[in-house]
């Protein structure tokens, strides 16, 4: 079935691990406390990061070395997900450009899609203090289903009572952009996140900003479209 045609802007979704924010110190530390504790080699942060972007079953399976379905990963994820909900925020910090974005856009609804799992998506919005910035929180294992597929963006645009092609879909990932093309969505690439750059061009999203800064501009201009 193909995406219904694109209308003027209702509501804008973000990504958040290098989107909102810059969580890589503490998505490095939580996965090298999970290798260690469990006897796998200790990857550089750098390599690590490149394994970001699918979830933390996948991240974990890649720095591991072990196929998803593996029954090792079982206790690699809750190593991951016990010591990342115990430090949320040691490191990280908003991505430039981030606050103001979220400020301007205020006036619309506003939403977080991430593959990132649930019970430490809550915690890092807590901690940050702007978990009541969103009316829908769709998170990793929330759905059968996660980002590129772009069902996330469609269960978004139903609790929030719009069309999908409706939304903006707004990430530093090629996850994000091909879900919110398959959506129906317009989509913005953030090229000052995690993500490879290579990855993000390559999805081609319909704009492309080098930091949130310059987002404002871009969703009036898609609320005002006709």
């Amino acid at each position: 079935m193909s995406a219904e045609p694109k209308r003027a802007a209702r509501a804008v979704v973000f990504d958040l691990d290098g989107t909102l924010i810059d969580s890589r110190g503490d998505i490095a530390a939580a996965t090298l406390h999970a290798l260690g504790e469990h006897g796998f080699p200790l990857l550089p942060a750098a390599t690590l990061l490149t394994y970001v972007g699918d979830g933390a079953r996948p991240l974990l399976s890649r720095s591991a070395g072990l196929a998803l379905q593996d029954p090792r990963l079982d206790d690699l994820y809750r190593s991951f997900i016990e010591f990342y909900s115990a430090h949320p925020v040691v490191h990280t910090r908003f991505c430039r450009g981030a606050m103001h974005a979220l400020d301007e856009l205020s006036e619309l609804p506003l939403a977080i899609c991430t593959n990132k799992p649930r019970v430490t998506t809550e915690r890092v919005l807590s901690a940050l203090g702007i978990a009541d910035r969103f009316r829908v929180v769709v998170a990793g294992g929330d759905l059968p289903l996660t980002k590129p597929d772009p069902l996330p963006l469609r269960h978004i645009a139903e609790r929030l009572a719009v069309s999908p092609a409706e939304l903006v879909m707004v990430g530093d990932g090629a996850q994000d952009v091909l879900s919110g093309k398959a959506a129906g969505a317009r989509t913005v690439g953030v090229r000052d996140g995690i993500q490879p750059i290579e990855r993000l061009l390559a999805s081609e999203p319909d704009v492309l900003l080098d930091t949130l800064d310059e987002l404002p501009k871009i969703v009036a201009a898609f609320v005002a479209a006709c």
